[in-house]
């Protein structure tokens, strides 16, 4: 049986994976002192290990390691520019940019839910069929069925997209109201959509 290169490489030692790792998560370059200093290891090994990873990536992997600006980082394979650059197009214009009313809104449903438009409303103190609306096209906020009372209004809940948009696990996982604007993903508290405008 023929075995594939990549299969039948030898596994990255520990030292490797730690200069690997660093690299991974740095979104600039390292220089040879930095990740000397930070792993506590010299830089002749430093640049040891920085060989033996340029040649663990060498071939077969979607990720090469380059040297750029006097420091070393990686960088997508030659070859997949095109496709990592339309998958970054796409992942932009699926990106969900909340309004601070949509935020205070999906806050609202997410802590009392299930919950209708009314009792929304009456948390917040302004009307926000439209931010409702806004949430639904996002697909942060569910129907869940409707309230066995008069007018037997919509219920709404929020999703699976919702906990990860935030990072939870689950519904357990929920901060404090207080503690809320510590967890907002870096695309919430965006500039309020004109669409959203509220009144009491």
């Amino acid at each position: 049986m023929r075995i594939s290169p990549s299969a039948s490489a030898e596994p990255l030692g520990l030292v490797d994976r730690q200069v690997e790792a660093l690299l991974f998560v740095s979104s600039t370059p390292l220089e040879v002192g930095e990740l000397a200093g930070f792993l506590g290891l010299s830089a002749s090994a430093i640049r040891q290990s920085l060989e033996r990873l340029k040649d663990h990536y060498a071939t077969g992997h979607g990720l090469v390691l380059l040297g750029l600006a006097g420091g070393w980082q990686l960088a997508t394979a030659p070859d997949l520019g095109d496709l990592v650059a339309n998958f970054r197009d796409t992942a932009q214009s699926q990106r969900v940019r909340l309004s601070r009313a949509a935020v205070e809104t999906l806050a609202a449903v997410a802590y009392h839910q299930p919950v209708t438009r009314a009792e929304v409303e009456e948390l917040r103190g302004v009307r926000c069929d439209r931010v409702l609306e806004t949430l639904l096209r996002h697909g942060l906020v569910r129907v869940a069925g409707r309230r066995k009372s008069t007018g037997t209004p919509l219920l709404y809940r929020t999703t699976s997209r919702f906990l990860e948009l935030f990072g939870l696990g689950g519904l357990g996982e929920l901060p404090s109201l207080e503690d809320l604007q510590d967890v907002l993903p870096p695309e919430a508290g965006g500039e309020t959509d004109p669409s959203e405008e509220e009144s009491p």
